[in-house]
């Protein structure tokens, strides 16, 4: 799910590249673990981390506490939630089903779920490639506050969405869906007669010696495991609770850095699935190619080379798995955590920097400068790459920063005197200039490849600041609250005088008030409109991006 102020997904801009001695595994150890110490601290959650070239492990440590409210630390051998990097999983086990001759992948989805609507037009293959137009049951209003947290059998989980209306029809468009892959794990079932995660024990599991993979079944004690956690007004707090019985085989499975290297061995040397099957799982098609999506592993590019990874986020933890074809790189994180910290990076970027680094061709790091206060000036403006988008690019407290309409601001660094690079270390923006010396647009590069897109610049004025009002206490105490929708919950809280909102596991924002009952953050181009009764405020209506969510205020 992403919550309304996640920063932005940017990567980076690829520098020419020079062939390079991959590192040895002493200096991947070093670098790896300089990125482990800068991106967890010692007493909080953290992370385990292995970096691996073929069966040779370069690097594997992990940092941060297992348990904070005890104080134990995490080892590498800690057991972690994976989240959604349980897809893969699922999808290769039901390919051992159509290997057995039990499924195919053109079935519909009527031959094992007879009472499904529209199931007879709901093909096997579009369930595993997110084209099925199935409502995804995480995204139903109201799930994720509460009946996230029963415990459903596979048939009482699938009963809570099959009636929700379609998102498209079967095969028209894509659209990533936790639905889908519950009703993989029950194809699953029907085909093989056990409960989905008895059948991967039995056909995966055992077989390739995932000796810490399994089902993360909240009612057993599972050696290993750690705690999961939040942030919470910029601490660490305990994680929301969600029965595992739910995320089921979109999301259920635990796991650890070793086992995720030797799955990633096994199933990308052929020793899961034949290989016509394989590369059902790694070549997207349809309308899954333009979003890169195979079965449960997504298809994108790192340093002009083929990049095979999936991310996993729950409750309580996050996790990234990737794998490099030409160079035969792993890397797995697992960070107890389903939040990143203000100024740390995602496992998926840690997870690009350790491969790049891996295969001697890393992300430059940045060397900063300082530009003349007028040069920034003349950068500022708005950037439109289309009708519906658009960056206004100006000077912030001395820096210059990049912000998409209706999304959050994002500090960048000067490289040169026309190059920044932002703030996760990987993405880089340019500006570009006409024969005499004039700003015509920025290129922008994503995942550090490619090359890049562009941006003409406009005469469109950039957005104007918000001009605040003070309040008195009684005006700030009726709005704040705890507000909760479909698993989201928004803290509006006071800090001396100042009011600031929290989504659960994200930064705080302080609000600026243009009225009683609207404060604008302009920092992520949003808007917070509360209820105007008499009384602490009933609802907290967000504006951001075009989208509009309705919240209501918790008991």
């Amino acid at each position: 799910m992403r919550l309304w102020i996640l920063s932005l997904a940017l990567t980076a801009a690829s520098l020419p590249a020079l062939a390079a001695t991959p590192p040895n595994a002493a200096e991947v150890a070093r670098f790896a673990e300089r990125q482990l110490q800068d991106n967890y601290p010692a007493d909080g959650p953290g992370a385990a981390l292995l970096v691996a070239r073929g069966d040779q492990v370069l690097f594997r440590g992990a940092r941060g506490e297992a348990s904070v409210e005890l104080g134990v630390p995490l080892t590498p051998d800690s057991v972690f939630r994976i989240g959604s990097v349980t897809k893969q999983f699922a999808a290769a086990g039901l390919l051992k089903l159509v290997e057995a001759g039990k499924v195919s992948l053109d079935d519909p989805l009527s031959k094992y779920l007879p009472d499904y609507p529209n199931g007879a037009h709901i093909s096997v293959h579009q369930l595993l490639n997110h084209t099925s137009g199935v409502k995804s049951y995480t995204g139903i209003p109201g799930v994720m506050a509460g009946p996230i947290r029963m415990d459903l059998s596979t048939a009482q989980l699938i009963d809570t969405f099959k009636n929700q209306p379609v998102d498209f029809a079967p095969g028209a468009q894509w659209a990533y869906n936790n639905s889908g892959y519950v009703l993989v794990g029950a194809v699953i079932e029907a085909a093989s007669g056990q409960p989905w995660h008895a059948y991967l024990q039995q056909a995966l599991f055992e077989p390739l010696g995932l000796k810490h993979t399994r089902w993360g079944d909240d009612h057993a004690l599972i050696p290993g495991q750690v705690q999961g956690y939040t942030l919470s007004q910029g601490r660490p707090a305990p994680a929301n609770y969600a029965s595992m019985s739910q995320p089921h085989a979109a999301g259920a499975l635990v796991s650890t850095v070793d086992d995720l290297l030797r799955w990633n061995r096994a199933l990308h040397e052929g020793k899961v699935v034949r290989a016509d099957l394989y590369a059902k799982m790694i070549q997207p098609e349809g309308a899954a190619l333009k979003e890169h999506y195979g079965y449960g592993i997504e298809h994108t590019r790192l340093r002009d080379g083929d990049l095979l990874a999936h991310g996993g986020g729950i409750f309580g933890a996050m996790s990234f798995l990737l794998y490099l074809p030409g160079s035969d790189v792993t890397v797995a994180i697992v960070q107890n955590s389903d939040s990143v910290a203000p100024g740390k990076r995602a496992p998926e970027v840690l997870a690009r920097k350790l491969a790049a680094y891996a295969i001697g061709r890393p992300y430059p790091e940045a060397q900063a400068i300082a530009p003349p206060p007028a040069q920034l000036k003349s950068l500022e403006g708005v950037y439109r790459s289309d009708p519906k988008t658009a960056r206004a690019i100006q000077v912030v407290d001395g820096r210059l920063v990049s912000q998409r309409f209706g999304g959050q601001r994002v500090a960048m660094t000067a490289i040169g005197p026309d190059e920044f690079v932002f703030e996760d270390g990987l993405s880089r923006l340019r500006f570009e200039r006409d024969a005499q010396g004039a700003v015509t647009g920025t290129r922008f590069y994503a995942d550090g490849e490619g090359e890049g897109s562009f941006s003409p610049r406009t005469d469109e004025p950039l957005p104007a600041a918000t001009v605040a009002i003070a309040l008195p206490a009684a005006a700030r105490e009726r709005v704040a609250g705890r507000y909760t929708r479909e698993g989201m919950v928004l803290n509006v809280f006071q800090q001396g005088e100042q009011l600031l909102a929290q989504m659960a596991g994200q930064p705080s924002f302080v609000l600026a008030a243009t009225s009683p009952t609207r404060f604008a953050i302009d920092s992520v181009g949003a808007v917070l409109e509360f209820a105007p009764e008499s009384g602490p405020a009933k609802t907290l209506t967000l504006r951001q991006g075009g989208a509009v969510l309705e919240f209501q205020r918790a008991p």
